[in-house]
């Protein structure tokens, strides 16, 4: 009798006779006794990753294949005829993050533990996450995710602690969740702090809560919304909470493993993901000086040193700034701190602009996670580049020595031998299993690239993950997908430096041609995938438009059988494991210096679709790797793009006048015939704004990109030539491992031993 089928015995259970609900359930008690056999790593110095988020996506696969047991398990289930890709679905995604931060946190600390490294992820126990999207009217609406059930990978502590604010003091509960590397005996945590009182009845219509109940609210959303004051604030309550309690935690890790916390450093490393952990900082001094002794002078080195802050954009809105006033409201007693701190670099460095608090009396959390660290990274080449030589010069020139490339990674045991099994099947076959550890090992691939048998294997697997795709969107999101279809995705959060909005004028643009008798060779489908921040309303702007073009382009019997377009509903991890092993063609059009890294042109260059790009972020990296001729570029460089912020050279209203073509598409957001399936407001707003503002520069690079389309389009019925493309992208794709990523930040910033 196999394992499994032995562990359901054990407890008196039939395994044939048990529901799919009832197998999830035995096998997340199964996996989570796998899990407490093994031991923790143990490495000197701990690894403390701060993020506000981790989207983790579901676990059972995941912990099965680090496990080392996932083909085990399906055929043990596939003999008494149960499935194991629906007893998957009756998981529920955890909803801990929302975007490429929080994925790039889940393969960073799933990329530690199989390392070996002992390093874990630090967060909050959100009950509802960001929120679920739900479509209606053709624009979106947000209602609670609800993740949190009995039955979990949560794994309640005794630990807790007291977390100081300025009128009340809140006490936290740790939970965990076990990550396992991939096949090793020894595994690590993601910490997660929640708050006892959270009451969930406080959210009202939609996610309308209460956000002057801190004690009730804490922990029920991801990124609340922050239009107002009292979201502001909530903000700073979630982060102070958040660090708070990684300080204590470390700290008393460090003392029970024997740290008199002066050497401290020799104990803890502290990530910062990106700003909103940056007030551990000033927390770790307010320890180490109020309750445990030491000065003033002695707890900023033991800091500094401690310390690393990744940056994850050079957006204004991410490079969070406080009013003092705010953190009067909430931590005075960080506010303090954070003075003696700007007193420091003052003594120091009197230009004011690299200071703390600035003339405003607003505190650049930025600023201070640079001064005090000893490492300050960016997630690709270009973009470091752009730090240390634009965004933050002023920092550069003081601290050359801090700053340091990581390129971002992904975890290719989930994006590779999960979410596309018949390619991770026939890679073995060409090249053997190696490259599950040693990524680069995919190389070999590259000897293939001219074997009409290999690129016909390719084009087969392809369109069998079209039909596995087609089936799930039919089944969950009520979307009939044409496998025949030229598949053309999008997906990521919804805002205007990503420029949804100028895919979406390529749609219109299409779609007029086709009306005009202007027709593709072959059939067209572009998805999109991805939310919009509730108080972020151009963005949602941009969905109602893509939701009416849906409308009226599906229906239309003239160009539906050319042309279709989706949003899918609720995009998360679980969709992308679906969308992007079909997927052809992968849009990753952000507007030049703005995109830090991208880690979905990652995912679909490993699984065999071509880049549409600008060279922004990783996808000059990838052009290096793959080879300029083996994906699609266009649009401005980066340096263009800044130069025409500094000098505010770009007009989008001369682009519109002196072109017809991009006259025509931007005209059609209000025409008519779109007006009547839509909101007027909306789509007026929204065509104003590119006409009149347009400050990520959509229509600058809107012919070039519809140009540069039309020849992939083109190219792609010559399948010999595209399937050799996509072989070379895929035997490039392991230099995009977080193996090597996670390995780089080991060796030159956290200096752990294994």
């Amino acid at each position: 009798m196999s394992t499994f089928t032995a562990f359901v015995a054990s407890k008196g259970l039939n395994l044939a006779e048990l529901t799919n609900q009832e197998i999830y359930t035995e096998l997340l008690t199964f996996v989570s006794q796998e899990a407490a056999d093994k031991s923790k790593n143990s490495g000197k110095r701990k690894v403390y990753y701060i993020s506000a988020e981790f989207l983790i996506g579901k676990l059972l696969s995941n912990n099965l294949i680090n496990l080392g047991i996932y083909q085990d398990i399906q055929e043990e289930l596939a003999e008494v005829g149960k499935s194991l890709a629906e007893v998957e679905d009756v998981e529920l995604e955890p909803s801990l993050g929302n975007g490429g931060l929080g994925r790039l946190a889940s393969c960073f600390i799933d990329s530690m533990a199989s390392l070996g490294i002992n390093g874990e992820g630090v967060g909050l126990n959100y009950h509802y996450g960001l929120f679920q999207q739900v479509f209606k009217d053709n624009q979106q609406e947000a209602v609670p995710n609800v993740w949190l059930t009995e039955q979990s990978w949560l794994l309640p502590t005794s630990v807790s602690y007291k977390v100081p604010f300025k009128d009340f003091t809140l006490t936290s509960k740790l939970y965990r969740m076990d990550v396992l590397g991939y096949k090793r005996d020894t595994k690590n945590y993601l910490n997660l702090f929640d708050v006892e009182g959270v009451d969930e009845s406080l959210v009202e219509e939609g996610i309308t809560f209460d956000k002057t109940e801190i004690a009730k609210n804490l922990t029920l959303f991801l990124y609340p919304d922050d239009s107002d004051k009292n979201g502001e604030l909530l903000r700073i309550y979630q982060q102070y909470f958040m660090v708070s309690n990684a300080a204590q935690l470390l700290i008393d890790e460090a003392l029970e493993r024997g740290s008199n916390l002066h050497d401290l450093a020799d104990y803890a490393f502290v990530q910062i993901n990106d700003t909103h952990p940056s007030m551990v900082i000033p927390e770790l001094i307010r320890l180490l000086t109020e309750v445990h002794g030491l000065d003033f002078d002695e707890a900023v080195a033991v800091v500094k040193d401690m310390v690393g802050y990744t940056n994850h954009t050079i957006l204004a809105e991410a490079l969070e700034k406080w009013p003092i006033d705010f953190l009067l409201e909430v931590v005075p007693h960080l506010v303090d701190i954070i003075t003696r701190l700007d007193s420091l670099v003052r003594e120091e460095y009197p230009q004011a602009e690299v200071q703390i608090i600035d003339e405003t009396e607003r505190v650049h959390m930025a600023h201070m996670d640079i001064h005090f660290s000893r490492s300050v990274n960016g997630v690709a080449a270009l973009h470091t580049e752009i730090l240390k030589h634009s965004e933050l010069k002023p920092f550069y020139d003081l601290y050359p020595e801090k700053f340091n490339n990581k390129t971002n990674g992904i975890t290719f045991r989930r994006w590779l031998e999960f979410a596309n099994q018949d390619l991770a099947a026939y890679i073995k076959d060409l090249i053997g299993d190696g490259y599950l550890t040693d990524a680069t090992q995919l190389e070999k691939l590259a000897a293939f690239a001219d074997d009409p048998a290999v690129q016909e294997r390719l084009a087969a697997i392809k369109f069998q993950n079209k039909l596995a795709l087609k089936r799930y969107l039919k089944d969950n999101k009520g979307i009939e997908l044409d496998e025949n279809s030229i598949i053309d995705t999008q997906i990521k959060r919804f805002h205007e430096y990503k420029r949804q909005q100028m895919n979406a004028l390529y749609v219109i643009h299409k779609y007029l041609e086709i009306k005009r008798g202007n027709l593709p060779k072959r059939k067209i489908t572009v998805l999109f995938g991805g939310k919009a921040a509730p108080a972020y309303t151009i963005a949602q702007d941009i969905i109602h438009l893509i939701l009416c073009l849906s409308e009226l382009i599906n229906n239309d019997p003239d160009v539906s059988p050319y042309l279709n377009v989706f949003l899918v509903e609720n995009y998360n991890v679980t969709v992308a494991e679906k969308l992007i092993p079909a997927t052809d063609i992968s849009e990753q059009i952000s507007l030049a210096s703005k995109e830090a890294s991208g880690t979905g042109n990652m995912k679909f260059m490993l699984n065999g679709a071509l880049t549409l790009g600008t060279m922004d972020g990783a996808n000059v990296e990838i052009a290096e790797l793959a080879g300029a001729e083996n994906i699609y570029t266009f649009g401005k460089d980066s340096d263009t793009i800044i130069d025409l912020y500094e000098t505010s050279g770009y007009h989008s209203s001369e682009l519109y006048a002196n072109s017809l073509v991009i006259k025509e598409a931007v005209d059609f957001i209000v025409d008519p015939e779109l007006l009547t399936l839509g909101n007027p407001e909306r789509l007026n707003r929204l065509y104003q704004e590119l006409l009149n503002k347009d400050w990520f520069m959509t229509l600058i690079d809107l012919e070039e990109y519809i140009e540069t389309k039309e020849r992939m389009f083109a190219d792609y019925e010559d399948q010999a030539s595209w399937n050799r493309k996509v072989i070379h992208n895929i035997a490039q794709a392991g230099f995009f491992s977080s193996d090597r990523t996670i390995a780089q930040y080991s060796e030159d910033i956290w200096r752990s031993e294994v």
